[in-house]
């Protein structure tokens, strides 16, 4: 049996550090990766926009971690990772998500994790975006 892999977008990895719930679904997908329990691709745009993502000030008061925290968060989440550095795929619904798009290119049956509406929307292929609940809840 082969793992599913996974691309996990921004805005699930800072709600599930905001998420006060451990049993959200964007908290177990954090720690699903942070465990080894979630294969799932990285790239170095992808880090850099967590890590920009998770300084912007009003994002930290909610979080309260240092920036001594946030780096092992992230050394941790690279460290987990399968790391890629593709090359400009299609065009996603909004440019700046275009890296999301080449990372799922980057792998045969890989799917998007995000809450993002546009995204799940407007996926590259049938199948390829799905939300943290569904992964939660055992869908994938």
């Amino acid at each position: 049996m082969t793992r599913k892999v996974f691309v996990v977008d921004t805005n699930v990895v800072v709600s599930g550090v905001i998420s006060a719930d451990p049993r959200s679904p964007t908290s177990q997908t954090l720690d699903a990766m942070l465990d080894g329990r979630l294969l799932y691709l990285m790239s170095g745009a992808l880090l850099s926009e967590y890590s920009a993502v998770l300084r912007r000030p009003g994002v930290v008061r909610f979080h309260q971690r240092t920036d001594d925290e946030i780096d092992g968060l992230l050394t941790d989440l690279a460290a987990n990772a399968v790391w890629r550095e593709p090359d400009d795929g299609d065009a996603a619904p909004e440019s700046g998500d275009n890296h999301l798009w080449a990372l799922l290119a980057s792998q045969s049956g890989c799917r998007l994790i995000t809450g993002d509406r546009l995204l799940l929307e407007s996926p590259p292929r049938p199948g390829s975006v799905i939300t943290p609940r569904d992964v939660s809840d055992g869908a994938p």
